[in-house]
Formats: C-alpha cells, structure tokens, sequence
C-alpha cells in the first residue's frame, strides 16, 4: 500500500464526496494505491475523518503512475481563487 498526501484549498464548488456530499475550504487529499487500484480521499484539514472523493477510484497499469495520478488530482481540486 501507498499513499500520497497533499493540502489544498477547494474552490466555490468544492469537491463531492460519496458520504458528506460537497466539502470546500483547506483540505487534505490522499491517494491510496492498493493492488492496482487507486483511491482519492479529502478530509478537512487537520480533521480525523476521511471522505472518498466521488468518481476518484481508477485502476492503473503501473504503480509508477501514482505520483503523476495524484499530481492531476491536486491541480484539478486545488483552486483557492475560485
């Protein structure tokens, strides 16, 4: 298993997860990679609870791809001006 971590900050509409619905401000995406499978998580930042981000659970081929998954995942979420 491997994960990647990093902040952003969620624009206007925030980002769309499977339990809370829509979550915005500083968050914490994590990327978790297990047998092949990636998974995107927020949380709000420095909060316990992880919510799985909606439509972000891809399979992928190599698991060399996983930075450049997560780098994707950030530059879409990360939009702190709107």
């Amino acid at each position: 298993m491997a994960d990647r971590s990093s902040r952003l900050v969620a624009g206007p509409g925030g980002v769309m997860t499977d339990e809370v619905g829509v979550v915005t401000g500083d968050l914490e995406l994590r990327t978790t990679l297990v047998d092949g499978v990636l998974r995107a998580q927020v949380r709000y930042e420095g909060a316990d609870e992880w919510y799985a981000v909606t439509g972000a659970e891809c399979r992928i081929a190599d698991p060399r791809d996983h930075d450049a998954v997560h780098r994707v995942l950030v530059g879409v979420l990360h939009r702190p001006q709107g």
